[in-house]
């Protein structure tokens, strides 16, 4: 049972509220955010919901949802980003049924994107609608929610500050953690790479000049790339990945005239993507008499908080209030929209109830008691900060 929010919104209803997410398919296709089960999803499941539950709503030019509560307020306010997008159903048997399920003698509901992206979602709507119902906020609250989800680019988080009269105080990347609070995260920047030969037939490879011979000389340069010579102490050292490779023209006993590179480079706090695509350049080269390409691909920034500053704070009185343990904090080497906040001036984390090993499993699920638990400690945080 819900110590704070179960004053203003029962627990049934915000497991109702978590399976009717569920129901409401809404993955990652080649669309990305213009995917119309997406946009669906956010107008017809959340709005239709918040229309219901008499709060007020509205939809970006990228079609993320704004939902502004509370006295605008300068010097105080908070930004609950949840996500759309979820990873497609994959092997998961009934991923859209939203079943009530025991595991280890707990109630939990089962689905895709639950322990992800919806679980935690159903528990930021339910401290944010009960923030609203107390009459109490002395600060804005916005709950968004984003048409991205699984692209690894900040488009729709560029949208959404965008539409927003000015840029909030602090900002919650709202995802499973396992309750923990993410304390920094890398940030990134894909690397597009072109290596260009000339065609010709295999049986006479002297008249052409294969890229994959050029590719190969690249990837032996850019794997002796010292680039951990930098290390941050959660996060460990920056790398680098060969994310994507293929060749062309896609034709039998051809000697290949093109090699394309996907390059996966991570980044630490205080470290650029102008910088780290440089140093790539840098480290490859001329390779004669190959042509090389390279194209800016997508980037998050980095994130960085400090633990003791007045956003955990707040996170940790949230708790307290919630009748709750201290949350666990860690470092996260992914990249995520908390970067994009705090170069728009927010203190921004990620946190939320739900299971990050069970991410895009066969078996996804969320406990009830986590969910509610994380309900409790949003709403704690904004009992402490805008109350």
């Amino acid at each position: 049972m819900s110590k704070l929010v179960g004053k203003y919104v029962p627990d049934d209803q915000i497991i109702e509220w978590a399976r009717a997410f569920v129901r409401f398919p809404s993955p990652q296709t080649a669309k990305f955010e213009a995917e119309p089960e997406v946009q669906a999803y956010i107008e017809k499941c959340v709005g239709g919901l918040l229309t219901q539950l008499g709060l007020p709503w509205r939809r970006d030019e990228m079609g993320n949802l704004l939902c502004e509560l509370g006295p605008d307020n300068p010097d105080k306010s908070a930004l609950f980003m949840t996500y759309a997008m979820c990873h497609q159903a994959g092997s998961m048997p009934t991923p859209y049924a939203a079943e009530l399920v025991d595991i280890d003698g707990k109630r939990a509901v089962r689905g895709r994107g639950v322990s992800e992206q919806k679980g935690s979602m159903a528990a930021a709507l339910a401290a944010c609608y009960a923030a609203h119902k107390s009459g109490r906020l002395k600060g804005r609250v916005v709950f968004n929610v984003s048409t991205a989800g699984e692209t690894g680019r900040h488009d729709a988080a560029i949208s959404i500050f965008k539409a927003l009269p000015r840029p909030p105080k602090t900002g919650f990347v709202v995802l499973g953690t396992d309750g923990k609070v993410a304390l920094g995260n890398k940030g990134r920047i894909d690397v597009e790479m072109f290596v260009r030969g000339r065609v010709s037939h295999s049986s006479t490879p002297w008249l052409g000049l294969n890229a994959i011979t050029g590719a190969l000389e690249a990837m032996n340069r850019l794997y002796k790339l010292d680039i951990g010579k930098v290390e941050h102490a959660g996060m460990g050292k920056p790398t680098l990945t060969c994310t994507a490779l293929r060749s062309g023209p896609d034709a039998t006993h051809t000697v290949q005239n093109e090699v394309y590179m996907m390059w996966d480079r991570r980044l630490l706090p205080g470290q650029s993507a102008e910088d780290a695509m440089a140093e790539l350049q840098n480290a490859v080269g001329k390779i004669p008499p190959f042509e090389i390409e390279y194209r800016r691909g997508p980037f998050m920034h980095p994130n960085e908080v400090d633990p003791k500053g007045a956003m955990m704070g707040h996170v940790y009185e949230g708790y307290k209030r919630a009748g709750l343990a201290k949350p666990e904090s860690f470092y996260s080497h992914g990249a995520m929209d908390a970067g994009y906040m705090s170069r728009q001036g927010a203190e921004a984390t990620m946190w939320g109830p739900g299971r990050m090993a069970l991410w895009h499993t066969p078996n996804e699920y969320i406990h009830i008691d986590e969910m509610i638990e994380g309900a409790d400690a949003y709403f704690g945080y904004l009992e402490s900060y805008l109350m």
